[in-house]
């Protein structure tokens, strides 16, 4: 906690920052060297949906050791998210995200030269673990940082940076070996640990923990808001209920195996994935420039409707080639819905949750409750991931009528319970919670 001396420190340093353009070079940077962790996220969710067919060929794996492989990724990051809060209160955001980026490339490099399953699934494991620790501290980072002006639309640049990175793995790994791919994972693991010294520390971060000198040099590079820290504890179920609508709407289970999803529907699976990694990111960013103009609630209630149609669009298509009926419109349905899914996630559902967890939880807290939510988000990612499989085995179509139903749980729950934080301040938004 910091002392009264420390918030005496702040009132100056907040005059300084009215003058619009001061320092926002720093934020930018800052912001840009954080998502790169981001992007390597984005990295281990695409790796697999073009490597599959490859992987099992060259090193012998059945169906069930492959769905190991693709869901033990999200079994680390679970590992990861339980100790993202603990770590980056420890370490420092930026100690947290130096830690999680060698993690994530001895993981790559594990795979890159795996000659069976085990090593695959280590490599597999330790990058999860990476990307579970980046899942909280990026979009946490960020919040603490920015300006409230930008801040919605910094925090979504986490969400670009993953579409990104996925987007270009679906897109490379058509031509590129799997262990290529897996090599390339590593360049923005190597820039975010060379970035990391050119920026400052969280300055929340630094008041928090009571290092006064840092916390001003910080605040002074960065022209940070920063106020009263706030004791009372946060309504923590709603960034918790937010990750369990991410997740166990069907996001992992449609990006970790698009590529057999086209197949599945007569579909190219290049010209499909390539189509939906160009798709998710030209949402996203086009989600950047409206996120505080429109808010977060909002959003998120266009990307449940979206899900919730989509989700019935390729159930219909699954049933319509199960039963054989109008046959020729199976394709067309088939890449209609899925196009359609991941526009409505990349357009709410996949960054608004992260924003909101930055904003809802007070720095007092943060790291065991963001935590908490992330680990409840990494539990769906695992389970969606690792059943979609056996769920497509026993029902294509009951499988999307199932995810339809919880993304339409997740519309009553942002109605309900989710709060409205665009346009405010970090404490003004605790204020409004607690009160």
């Amino acid at each position: 906690m910091a002392s009264k001396e420390g918030r005496n420190m702040r009132d100056p340093l907040i005059q300084k920052s009215s003058r619009k353009n001061e320092s926002l070079w720093m934020v930018y940077l800052s912001t840009f060297v954080a998502v790169c962790g981001s992007y390597v996220f984005g990295c281990g969710v695409g790796f697999s949906s073009p490597t599959q067919d490859a992987i099992r060929e060259d090193l012998s794996l059945s169906l069930a050791e492959y769905s190991v492989f693709g869901s033990i990724l999200t079994f680390g990051a679970m590992i990861g998210a339980i100790t993202s809060g603990p770590l980056s209160d420890l370490l420092g955001r930026k100690g947290a995200m130096r830690l999680s980026s060698a993690i994530c490339a001895a993981g790559w490099l594990a795979i890159y030269l795996a000659k069976g399953a085990e090593a695959l699934d280590i490599g597999r494991l330790a990058t999860g673990f990476g990307m579970g620790v980046f899942s909280y501290v990026v979009p946490v980072f960020i919040s603490e940082i920015a300006p409230k002006n930008l801040r919605g639309a910094l925090a979504t640049l986490n969400q670009v940076m993953i579409c990104g990175g996925a987007s270009v793995s679906f897109i490379i790994g058509t031509f590129l070996t799997w262990r290529a791919l897996a090599l390339t994972g590593l360049v923005p693991c190597a820039i975010l640990l060379f970035g990391l010294h050119l920026i400052p520390e969280s300055p929340r971060w630094l008041a928090k923990t009571g290092h006064e000198k840092d916390f001003e040099v910080a605040l002074q590079k960065l022209r940070g808001n920063d106020a009263d820290i706030s004791e009372e504890a946060a309504e923590i179920k709603i960034g918790v209920g937010l990750m369990v609508v991410q997740q166990f709407g069907g996001i992992n289970g449609v990006a970790f195996y698009a590529s057999n999803i086209f197949k599945s529907a007569g579909v190219s699976p290049s010209v499909g994935t390539i189509t939906y990694a160009i798709l998710q990111v030209v949402v996203t960013l086009l989600i950047t420039q409206v996120i505080d103009r429109a808010g977060r609630k909002p959003l998120l209630l266009v990307a449940g409707s979206g899900l919730v149609l989509a989700c019935m669009i390729i159930g219909l298509s699954f049933y319509l080639k199960v039963n054989e009926l109008a046959i020729e419109f199976v394709p067309l349905l088939a890449v209609t819905g899925i196009l359609l899914y991941i526009g409505s996630f990349s357009a709410g559902m996949g960054a608004v949750p992260w924003v909101i967890m930055s904003e809802i939880f007070p720095v007092n807290i943060k790291g065991i409750a963001g935590g908490f939510a992330t680990l409840v988000n990494w539990f769906g990612a695992w389970s969606v991931s690792y059943t979609f499989n056996f769920l497509m085995s026993w029902s294509s179509y009951g499988t999307f009528l199932v995810y339809a139903a919880v993304n339409a749980l997740g519309i009553v729950f942002v109605l309900k319970v989710v709060p409205e934080t665009k346009g405010r301040t970090l404490e003004q938004i605790q204020a409004a919670i607690n009160g």
